[in-house]
Parts: C-alpha cells; sequence; structure tokens
C-alpha cells in the first residue's frame, strides 16, 4: 500500500490519473467547496474591503484618481446646475408672456450659461473616464505581474496541495478584469451619479425646501434596498466564483489532456462532468439574478413612487400661492435626478461588489509569504562547485500526502564528475530524489548537501543555474524551437544555441523543417514527434552548461529509435559532470559508475553493474534484469512502457511464470494478478540492509 501511494506523488500526476480526475472527480469537487463555505465561525463572504483594490496605486495613481474624482464630481453636478438655469428660463418665459419682444433679450443669458455649462461638462467628462480608465489599467497591470511573480515563488508543495491551474489562469484573466473594472470607470460612475445625487437636493433644498423634504424622506428606504442589495449580490458572487471556478478546472483538464479524452472516448463523461459541475453555479446565477433584479426593482419602485408624491406635492404649493413655477419645476426636476441618480450609483455596486471578491484570492496570494526565495538573493553563492552531492539521513513526505512516508532515513552519495543510476519498482521513490535535489521540495528530516553545503542555505536561483534537468515528458512551451533553447541561459547567442543542437542530435531534423529554429512547436510541443521534443529538451539542458545532470526516465517514453539517438545526446551531455539517472530500462545503464536500487524508501543494493549482476537470483538488480529480459525474449519489446506495447499484461504474466518456476515459496495462485513492483518485493531474496 505504501509503495502504491508514494507511486502517485513520486512522479506526479500521471496520465491516466489526471484524465480520471477531469473526468470523474471534480464534480463532487463542487459540492466540497459548496460545503467548505458553509463555515460556521465565518459568515462573512470572502471579500476585501474596497479601499485594499487601490493597495497597488502609486504617487501618480493618486493624482489620476484626485483629477478625476473632480472631474467627476463636476460632471454630476453639473445636471442640477441645468435645472437651476432651467427653472429661471421657465419663469423669464412666463414674466415676459405680454412683451415677446423682450424674450429674446432676456432668454440670451441663460443660453449663454448653457454654453459654458456645456464646456464644462466636455472637460469635467473627459477627464473623468480618461483619469479613471488609465489608472485602472495601471494598478490592473501591477495586480497582474505581481499576482504571476506570487505564483512563482511558491514552492511545489504548494501546487501540489492549495492551487489548480484553472484556477490561477481564471483569476489572471477573468479576475483581475473585475478588479479593474471596480477600481477604474465604474468608480468614476459612482462618484459622478454621487454628486448628481447631492447636488441636486443642494438645489432643491435651496429654492424650494418642502419639495425636497418630502423627496429625501425616501432616501433611507433606497439606501436600505441598495445596501441590502450590495450585501447579498456580494454574497452570491464570491459563491459563483467558486463554483465556475470547479468547472473552469474540468474545463482545462479535459482540453489540455484531449488525447487521453479521445483514447478513452471519454468525450460524453467530460460533457457530463462539465455539466453537472455547472449546475451549482446555474442555482447560483439565478438567485443571483433574482436578487440583482428583486434589488434594482425594489429602488427604483421606491423612487417612482418618491416622484409622484414630489409632483404632486409641488402642484399643491403653486395652487396655494407658496411657490412659482420656476422654483417649483426646478426644485422638482433637481429633487428627481438627484434620486434617479442614487438608483443609477447603487447600479455600480455590481461592480464593486465583483471587483471585491475577485480580489480575495489574488490579495490572499500576493500577501502569502514565499516559501522559496527565487525572486530575492538570499543565500549564499559557491565560488567553484565541484559536484559532489550527499543525502544525509533524509525524511520526507509529499505535502500532498503527509500520511505516507517517503523516505524514513534515506542516505546517498554521489561523487563530483560520477555518474550513478537509481532503479526500483514504481513507488520507491527514486525520483523523489530529484526533486529533492532540485529543491522543489525540502526534506523534513536530514539535510542535502551540495560540496558538503546544505542546499537550503544556498541561494535557491544560483542551485537551480548549477543543475540541469530532463524530464521524461519534456516540457516545451507554445513558442519557437529557437526560444525553447533559449530558455536554458539567458542571453544567449545565436551561435551557442546551434552548438547546444547540434551536440543534442536535434540540428539536422530543425534545418530540415521550413522555418528551422523559428518553428512554432505548438501548446507543449505538439508539433513535434516524442524524440524531437527530447532532443530540444536536451539541448536546452546544454545551453544551461550544468554541473549536476538529472535524468529523470529521459528515454522511457521513446521508441527504439529515438532512444537511440537521444541516448547518444544525453552520453555526450554527461561528459564530466555529476549525474543522477532515473531509469527503467536497465539496458541503458550498464556502463554507469554505480547503480543504486531503492526499495521502500531505502537504498537496498549499491554498486556496478557487473557487480550487482554476481549477485545472482538473491540480489533485487539481478531480479529486475532478469525480469526484463524474459519479458524481451517473450515478444521483443522491454517491460515497463504501457504506452507504447502491446500487451504488458502478456508480457508479465510470461516473466511471471519462468520465475515463478523457480521459487518454491510462491503459487501460481497467489501471485496470478501481480504487477512488476510487486513481483520483485515478492520473491525470495534477501535484501542488504
Amino acid at each position: 500500500m505504501k509503495s502504491q501511494d508514494a507511486d502517485k506523488t513520486d512522479n506526479g500526476l500521471d496520465e491516466g490519473n489526471s484524465s480520471k480526475n477531469a473526468l470523474e472527480t471534480e464534480p463532487g469537487s463542487v459540492s466540497d467547496q459548496k460545503a467548505a463555505k458553509k463555515d460556521k465561525s465565518n459568515k462573512q463572504a470572502n471579500a476585501v474591503g474596497y479601499l485594499q483594490l487601490f493597495s497597488f496605486a502609486d504617487k501618480y495613481d493618486y493624482l489620476l484618481i484626485f483629477i478625476g474624482s473632480l472631474g467627476a464630481a463636476a460632471h454630476g453636478v453639473a445636471f442640477p446646475v441645468f435645472f437651476l438655469i432651467f427653472g429661471k428660463l421657465i419663469n423669464s418665459f412666463g414674466s415676459n408672456q405680454d412683451s415677446p419682444s423682450k424674450v429674446a433679450d432676456k432668454v440670451a443669458p441663460y443660453a449663454a450659461d448653457m454654453v459654458y455649462l456645456g464646456i464644462v461638462i466636455l472637460v469635467s467628462a473627459w477627464a473623468e473616464v480618461a483619469c479613471w480608465m488609465h489608472t485602472g489599467q495601471r494598478q490592473a497591470s501591477k495586480i497582474r505581474n505581481r499576482y504571476l511573480q506570487a505564483i512563482l515563488n511558491q514552492d511545489i508543495g504548494f501546487f501540489d496541495t492549495d492551487a489548480r491551474t484553472g484556477k490561477l489562469v481564471e483569476s489572471i484573466s477573468k479576475d483581475i478584469l473585475l478588479v479593474q473594472e471596480a477600481i477604474s470607470e465604474k468608480t468614476g460612475n459612482f462618484l459622478h451619479f454621487m454628486a448628481t445625487f447631492i447636488g441636486g437636493f443642494a438645489v432643491g433644498f435651496s429654492i424650494q425646501w418642502q419639495v425636497c423634504a418630502v423627496t429625501i424622506a425616501a432616501v433611507p428606504a433606497i439606501a436600505f434596498a441598495g445596501g441590502l442589495y450590495a450585501y447579498t449580490l456580494t454574497q452570491l458572487t464570491s459563491k459563483s466564483q467558486e463554483a465556475y471556478g470547479g468547472s473552469g478546472t474540468i474545463a482545462e483538464q479535459a482540453i489540455t489532456q484531449i488525447r487521453t479524452v479521445y483514447s478513452f472516448t471519454g468525450e460524453k463523461n467530460a460533457s457530463q462532468s462539465f455539466s453537472m459541475s455547472l449546475t451549482q453555479a446555474l442555482r447560483l446565477g439565478y438567485r443571483g439574478g433574482l436578487a440583482k433584479g428583486l434589488g434594482l426593482g425594489v429602488t427604483y419602485t421606491i423612487l417612482f413612487f418618491s416622484w409622484a408624491l414630489v409632483l404632486w406635492y409641488g402642484g399643491k404649493l403653486i395652487r396655494d400661492g407658496k411657490s412659482d413655477g420656476g422654483k417649483t419645476i426646478t426644485a422638482v426636476f433637481a429633487a428627481i435626478i438627484g434620486g434617479m441618480s442614487l438608483g443609477q450609483a447603487m447600479s455600480n455596486v455590481t461592480a464593486f461588489a465583483n471587483g471585491k471578491t475577485a480580489a480575495y484570492n489574488i490579495f490572499q496570494l500576493i500577501n502569502k509569504p514565499a516559501k522559496k526565495g527565487d525572486l530575492n538573493d538570499d543565500g549564499k553563492r559557491l565560488p567553484d562547485v565541484k559536484g559532489d552531492i550527499e543525502l544525509r539521513h533524509v525524511k520526507f513526505s509529499y505535502p500532498s500526502r503527509p500520511d505516507v512516508v517517503i523516505f524514513e532515513d534515506f542516505s546517498l552519495s554521489i561523487p563530483a564528475g560520477r555518474t550513478i543510476a537509481l532503479v526500483g519498482g514504481s513507488g520507491s521513490g527514486k525520483s523523489t530524489v530529484v526533486s529533492l535535489i532540485e529543491r522543489f521540495y525540502d526534506p523534513l528530516g536530514g539535510e542535502i548537501l551540495l560540496d558538503g553545503i546544505d542546499i537550503r542555505t544556498l541561494q535557491l536561483r544560483w542551485l537551480r543555474d548549477q543543475i540541469g534537468l530532463v524530464n521524461q515528458e519534456p516540457a516545451l512551451f507554445a513558442t519557437s524551437i529557437l526560444g525553447n533553447i533559449l530558455y536554458g541561459k539567458e542571453g544567449a547567442t545565436q551561435m551557442e544555441v546551434v552548438e547546444a543542437a547540434k551536440a543534442a542530435n536535434a540540428h539536422s531534423f530543425i534545418s530540415e523543417l521550413p522555418n528551422g529554429y523559428n518553428t512554432e512547436v505548438g501548446d507543449r510541443g505538439v508539433t513535434l514527434s516524442g524524440g524531437q521534443r527530447q532532443r530540444v529538451a536536451i539541448a536546452r539542458a546544454m545551453l544551461k552548461d550544468p554541473k549536476i545532470l538529472l535524468l529523470d526516465e529521459a528515454t522511457s517514453a521513446l521508441d527504439a529509435a529515438s532512444e537511440k539517438v537521444v541516448q547518444g545526446a544525453l552520453d555526450r551531455l554527461m561528459v564530466g559532470r555529476t549525474t543522477v539517472i532515473i531509469a527503467h530500462r536497465l539496458s541503458t545503464i550498464q556502463n554507469v559508475d554505480a547503480i543504486g536500487v531503492v526499495q521502500g524508501g531505502k537504498i537496498v543494493e549499491m554498486g556496478t553493474h557487473e557487480e550487482l549482476i554476481a549477485k545472482g537470483e538473491l540480489g533485487a538488480y539481478s531480479t529486475l534484469v532478469k525480469l526484463q529480459q524474459m519479458a524481451l525474449s517473450s515478444d521483443g519489446t522491454i517491460l515497463g512502457r504501457p504506452s507504447r506495447q502491446r500487451s504488458s499484461l502478456s508480457r508479465l504474466s510470461s516473466a511471471k511464470g519462468s520465475m515463478l518456476s523457480k521459487s518454491r515459496r510462491m503459487s501460481s495462485e497467489r501471485h496470478s494478478n501481480l504487477s512488476e513492483s510487486q513481483l520483485v518485493h515478492a520473491l525470495p531474496i534477501s535484501l542488504p540492509r
């Protein structure tokens, strides 16, 4: 059980498991998210304070905010001023009905006032929109950069336990846009409408206070309805974004692993899983629509009721001779436009609620203390790296499965310039050695030394510059071949790239491509074959010129022809470097300086190929070699490569049968379903401890 659990973490998410998670596991996680959100100790929605949204504003942004706010205030006040001028214009028309010739002279000053007011609106509206949009874009750009830096500054354990790729990508592409909207033109609109509201009632009270007193009586009801609407919408927005985040993860996994989905005819399952995950989001969307519609509906209903009352009361004042038509019209319309502006201001609360909710996870990650310091210069740099590596009494468990102990007391010493290969069953912990040397993880106990210095005291960026890693599945970016190779060394010349490609046996096939080194490789290098991708990855490692080389099953996924070419490139790359090879194909490591057999999180055998073979059937390495030889002789294919073999099960059964005939302790019935790893552990061998 321990070996199987370790296998899942030792080699990361394998293709089959991740496909299964994408198609089956995620729907359940939506309900898990819903349950998790019902935290009894915290009944507030996951949202930051509004002023926190401006955390990344600098002095220039504050200047833009100040100018934009002045523009919004002037723009908003211009409308009540318009009704003030309009009221005087009405009185001018009424008082000169008996002298039509005087009307033009009386109206001309008010027409000029309208022109001046129009110029003010032109300038203020431009200042409002331009300044708020500019500062919003500047701050959003800084948030994006800081957010990506925060992601890249987390250790690998963060991605194992806390992070989902779909959610992180969604935050960069979507959530930050919501934050930008909340701190840009929507804020300008809100200030503009609030200025209209305040200005409208100020004009109304100065002209006819009785009319405004009737109108303002409805303001508490409007404010209560708007506040309740904003609070409800914030809660629903938070839950809805969580639900859509889960759906986005399912879609992202299904699309990025589309070949696996197709190979297992999982299109229907993927669609069903995505639909199921959307069910919760749809319910929240319905509730959000109901809350939004009801909130705005109640707000505007109160507004229109108050306007009806104001119009009736204004007419009553004119009838009773307590006011004239111009004053009443000015007061009524100023109050009405003020009340309407309050409703329009409340409509921007939606953007604020969305922005505050979207910013919660973004700011939480930005403020999360970095567990690795590769973005700073903390730590030592060794003046001259020899390449001695030692793992001393290491204890380790993966953060995602802390209850599964991978290493309890693991020790390994690799002299500088030597090549050591680690072999063993799946889940034995051999790939974990690579992760620890790269310092993707830190051990829970013990220490890892480079030239006698604990690597935790070394500058992380510098440490990784000394290490070249070639994985089983090379990681290529969606750019040109040149761009992918240049990733190995900042500022490398074209000549250096070509030399690295030649050393990696990649120059010939690159030169045959229509665009040569400028050929786009597509997402994850999909336009290249497996062998070509691996050679590009090797060229990238060669360009880096590392002191230490880590090869994690670098040829296990290749066919025989590609393996021969890639192995030749690897042989050249290993010369003069401390090299650790993780291997399944034992035929590729016979000439290394030492071979270590890893079982149960420990080195159980160590020696050269000849020394370990000489131990015969009692040796763990010898047993592994014989298993692969028998599997090879049965159908000409090497065991351990299910993605490119006709039937791993038939070969394993054949190899198993041959080995069982040599053991009196085993029965064929007992081992009828053993895997290769289980078979190795079940053989009657006495391993040195």
